[in-house]
């Protein structure tokens, strides 16, 4: 009962605020309407188009009701251009018609239930002691005790009825989210756009790493394999004059050759580090904590094979943060946690440093935020200003 009681009150809350966003619907309502009116003349048309956002802002109030009474988040549906063209704006216009035809009556038995429910069963006992007996709620005459007790069988339905009240809540909580929410197709549209634009920044960031690879063998390997060559081309002439010359080159070809064969395993370790696998994940994500100067540790809660590519997302995920943490942060302390199913790999790095990091200084975090995009996946990052940071990378491993 205690139960039952709580929703009733949560719900008759829910109602009666209803019944002032009703009120601020019959105005956006009558506001709209009376800019239509003034279309004909002129006057109103370059007026509806505010007068279409700004009645957005009721309905905003009542999405963000129903997504709280309801919990569930319910997206805004609304896309950029000219609301005139928005489908949404047509479901706007459906909800604050409905709203406001419903929503002040909901409001006004949320009230007057409970209180009339109390009305008649303190009139059905006291009429004695009042000369002439008392009015109930109704306009019945309570003057007799035949009448007391018609008023409590009243009283009782309406408290019946106020039992009623989270079910009258919850309709109107869910037909706000099917009014309010993307429409059918609307979801789909903008999911198709979104991944797009995660390919395209997926492909423009695989162009910049093919030019940085072709950069780092054309400057560095390639010299030095070029080197060697002429190196040995020049000693096989000074070898019949000149054998000590041509020892010196030679000496100097190893070298040269061993340098480039140096640069040649950094460029392939910035492919794939050869750490995943012989380690895995964990015990790569584990090497680079050793190496960071930052004292680092590594909590994993869940260890499986992972596909590759998703590995070496994470790893310089967790490269790149550590990168930022020991040239930014201005921490005593970081804590990395792999975890998640098989299905998504959730990664969380949080470090005690002084916050306030921000994607539009070019820390890297856009470039962090590309790589889990280009996935699938998902960043949020936490950094108020004197931390902590809590960056969490969510990357999906299905096909």
């Amino acid at each position: 009962m205690t139960t039952r009681l709580r929703a009733c009150w949560s719900a008759a809350r829910y109602l009666v605020v209803g019944a002032g966003t009703s009120i601020l619907s019959i105005f956006a309502l009558a506001g709209l309407f009376a800019v239509l009116l003034l279309c004909p003349f002129g006057v109103g048309i370059p007026s509806l188009a505010p007068a279409i956002r700004l009645a957005r802002w009721p309905v905003g109030v009542d999405r963000r009701r129903a997504a709280r009474r309801l919990g569930e988040p319910i997206p805004e549906p609304y896309r950029d251009g000219s609301p005139l063209k928005d489908p949404a704006t047509r479901r706007d216009l459906a909800w604050l018609a409905l709203h406001a035809a419903t929503g002040l009556l909901l409001g006004a038995l949320a009230v007057g239930l409970p209180l009339g429910a109390v009305q008649q069963v303190v009139t059905a006992f006291v009429w004695p002691a009042v000369p002439g007996g008392i009015e109930g709620s109704l306009g019945i005459m309570v003057n007799s005790w035949p009448r007391a007790a018609l008023t409590l069988v009243v009283g009782a339905a309406m408290a019946a009825a106020t039992l009623l009240l989270p079910r009258a809540a919850r309709w109107q909580a869910r037909t706000a989210r099917s009014l309010l929410s993307p429409g059918p197709g609307v979801v789909l549209a903008d999911r198709v756009a979104e991944l797009t634009a995660t390919r395209a920044a997926a492909l423009e960031a695989h162009g910049a790493e093919l030019r940085r690879i072709e950069r780092d063998l054309h400057d560095g390997t390639q010299a030095r394999i070029a080197a060697v060559v002429l190196q040995l081309g020049v000693a096989g002439q000074l070898y019949d004059r000149d054998p000590a010359a041509a020892r010196d080159l030679l000496v100097k070809a190893q070298d040269t050759a061993t340098d480039a064969l140096a640069e040649l395993r950094t460029v392939v370790r910035s492919i794939y580090p050869p750490l995943l696998s012989e380690r895995g994940l964990a015990g790569a994500v584990r090497a680079l904590a050793e190496h960071c100067p930052v004292p680092t540790a590594v909590t994993v809660d869940y260890e499986a094979g992972r596909p590759a590519a998703v590995e070496a997302a994470a790893y310089f995920v967790v490269a790149e943060m550590l990168a930022n943490v020991t040239k930014h942060a201005e921490a005593s302390e970081v804590d990395i946690t792999l975890g998640g199913t098989a299905s998504l790999l959730c990664l969380e790095i949080r470090d005690d440093g002084r916050g306030g990091a921000d994607e539009s200084r070019g820390s890297g975090l856009a470039g962090i935020r590309r790589r889990a995009e280009a996935f699938d996946g998902t960043l949020e990052l936490t950094s108020p200003p004197g931390g902590p940071t809590v960056l969490r990378v969510e990357l999906p491993c299905g096909s």
